[in-house]
């Protein structure tokens, strides 16, 4: 057990508090991004918020893959930490960190040469393709950048640094809070570059975040340092990280493509079901702000430990945190189901659109928990390299469960059958989840990497 190994030690319960504070704090940080984006790009008109819309789904696909590789990265330093093979960790961490910068720069000349026959692919009109370019060009030659910040935020997090990633969370969030209204549209007598502006001001912010990440890393135990790479077995390194980033990634995929589905269903119940559902959405992502930071806390714990060959600490962890998850979802149901007239009327005053935000949420709300569960339960499978796991509980979430169900239903109930049906996915993907990760930590035994 190696020192740096500090999740190994004292109470899970504090790890658990310490790990995840700092995560609430960055996770909402960065969903406030898009919706400062969105507020000013909307300012520009109509052809700007639609070229954004084509824009969303590939930049999600591409956090997928970021997230995939610092879920990876997290993984196999948290194991080896626990394991006390201090040098195996460093050298993973900084073989990481590169690869997810050389990752970055070959998905960035790729979506650069493939921009128009993509966003063709999509069908965007042409009419609104010259601002797909303006925003898509510099976006994806920075791409270097945020997946630099991955790679960094993913061994940070494997050390249980979860305040140092709140950090790099923060300067990034604040730089682009701060410089959307000048680039985007204007201040202090300078014009702004529209749409383009918010592809400026998301790179500026990734550079000032990947040298705050930078710094804060050479305080560690696992600072950067080129050389280890340069004597580290890569073939083995890549190996071992890409065996939990490429699943994770899909894993991570999975979920938009099933919420993509549905609004193209609820797109058949008229234009206020898809506003409402979407307004809906909105709010469902600042409540379930909590169990995502959860989600990215707990691989660090568990997997610390289960590479020390502590595996009771470890179903400890996994416990507390499926109690969280169940208290929180239940609490946030019950409070978007009293208040949801409320909540409705801070976005619309339209009776149709008020009337589906309102039953979205009193029906999607109680399936919180069941979703909380099962990121959670996919964060630890994830620390464990079990990451196969995790992706199939996920495919089988949205395949088998959540889209046939809104296929099936929806000619008879309507928009209910969209939103009973992502309630449905979240509960039995819940339980499936957590009975998987409690059997795998309580029959498998942790096994030493090589």
């Amino acid at each position: 057990m190696s020192e740096s190994a500090k999740l190994t030690r004292g109470s899970i319960r504090g790890h658990l508090v310490s790990q995840t504070l700092p995560m609430i704090i960055g996770v909402a940080a960065i969903t406030s991004i898009g919706l400062v984006d969105a507020y000013f790009i909307g300012q520009l008109g109509s052809d700007a918020l639609a070229a954004i819309a084509f824009i969303f789904p590939v930049s999600v696909a591409i956090s997928s893959l970021g997230i995939g590789m610092m879920v990876g990265i997290n993984s196999v330093v948290a194991r080896a930490l626990g394991e006390g093979a201090l040098d195996r960790a460093a050298q993973r961490a900084n073989f990481g960190i590169v690869l997810a910068g050389a990752t970055g720069l070959a998905l960035g000349l790729l979506l650069y040469v493939l921009l128009d026959p993509l966003f063709q692919m999509m069908q965007a009109d042409e009419a609104i393709m010259p601002l797909i370019r303006q925003y898509m060009r510099p976006f994806a030659l920075g791409l270097p950048l945020i997946m630099g910040v991955m790679g960094i935020n993913g061994v940070l997090r494997g050390q249980g640094e979860a305040r140092r990633t709140s950090y790099v969370s923060l300067v990034y969030a604040a730089a682009n809070w701060v410089l959307d209204p000048i680039l985007i549209t204007g201040a202090f007598g300078f014009s702004g570059f529209g749409i383009q502006g918010a592809a400026y001001a998301t790179l500026i912010g990734w550079g000032f975040g990947l040298l705050v990440a930078l710094r804060l890393m050479r305080a560690t135990a696992l600072p950067f340092d080129l050389a280890l790479v340069r004597r580290c077995h890569k073939k083995e390194q890549f190996s071992a990280i890409m065996k939990v980033a490429v699943p994770a990634s899909l894993s991570n995929a999975i979920n938009p493509i099933g919420l993509s589905v549905l609004t193209a269903l609820i797109a058949s119940q008229g234009s206020a079901a898809v506003a409402g559902f979407g307004a809906a959405g909105r709010v469902q992502t600042f409540a379930v702000v909590p169990l995502l930071a959860l989600s990215g806390s707990i691989g660090a714990i568990v997997g610390q430990n289960w590479g020390a060959n502590q595996p009771e600490r470890a179903r400890q962890a996994m416990f507390g945190a499926g109690g969280f998850a169940i208290g929180w979802g239940l609490l946030m149901a019950m409070v978007l189901t009293v208040f949801s007239d409320w909540f409705a009327g801070f976005f619309t005053d339209d009776a149709a659109v008020l009337s589906e935000f309102v039953l979205y949420l009193r029906i999607a709300a109680w399936g919180y928990a069941g979703f909380g569960l099962l990121i959670i339960a996919n964060g630890a499978l994830n620390a464990v390299d079990k990451a196969n796991f995790a992706l199939m509980q996920s495919v089988g979430r949205v395949f088998l469960v959540m889209l046939p169900c809104a296929w099936l239903l929806r000619p008879a109930w309507g928009s209910s059958a969209i939103y009973a049906a992502e309630l449905a996915a979240n509960i039995l993907g819940g339980l499936v989840a957590a009975t998987v990760v409690w059997r795998i930590l309580s029959n498998s035994q942790p096994s030493q990497s090589v």
